[in-house]
């Protein structure tokens, strides 16, 4: 097993702000140390070969269109167990899979990474369109601060990547 970070988008981007994921993780990816452990995967509408990835990782930060019952554009993260309870209640899902179902094959193979979170953005609009509304566009800079300040607080224990 590496000991890289995954970074993980989920969505749509034919979905308004269904799409938010992906753009975060490439703003992120787009601002990392190149020489840092962390891999960047558009992760789309998600699909079992999201499998390999996941077991092939340290850590993972999954960031997607969460319907929390928050106003739109607020940002939520959830982690470790909170995060797969979070996940259990709240299975409803656009994707092909549910991320659920994903982390639980992952959880077979008893290689799902023990440091995992998801980065939830409350979406205001999941119809289609090509462009975010304005209050998830808004959330995109809180989306990826809240991702950097985990990526920094996991790595005070371990050695890491960082993001500018």
């Amino acid at each position: 097993m590496t000991q890289s970070t995954l970074i993980l988008g989920l969505g749509n981007t034919l979905l308004s702000d269904e799409g938010v994921g992906p753009l975060v993780v490439q703003h992120l990816k787009e601002e990392a140390d190149p020489a840092a452990p962390l891999q960047f995967l558009d992760g789309g509408t998600l699909s079992f070969s999201l499998a390999g990835p996941i077991e092939d990782c340290h850590c993972l930060i999954v960031v997607d269109a969460a319907a929390m019952g928050d106003p739109p554009g607020s940002v939520r993260v959830f982690e470790g167990e909170t995060m797969d309870r979070r996940l259990r209640q709240h299975a409803k899902s656009v994707h092909e899979v549910s991320l659920a179902d994903l982390l639980d094959m992952v959880r077979l193979t008893d290689r799902l990474p023990e440091r995992r979170a998801l980065v939830g953005i409350e979406p205001a609009v999941v119809d289609w369109g090509d462009s975010l509304t304005p209050a998830v566009e808004a959330a995109v800079p809180m989306a990826m601060a809240r991702v950097k300040e985990m990526l920094r607080r996991w790595n005070e224990t371990e050695t890491g990547g960082s993001i500018r």
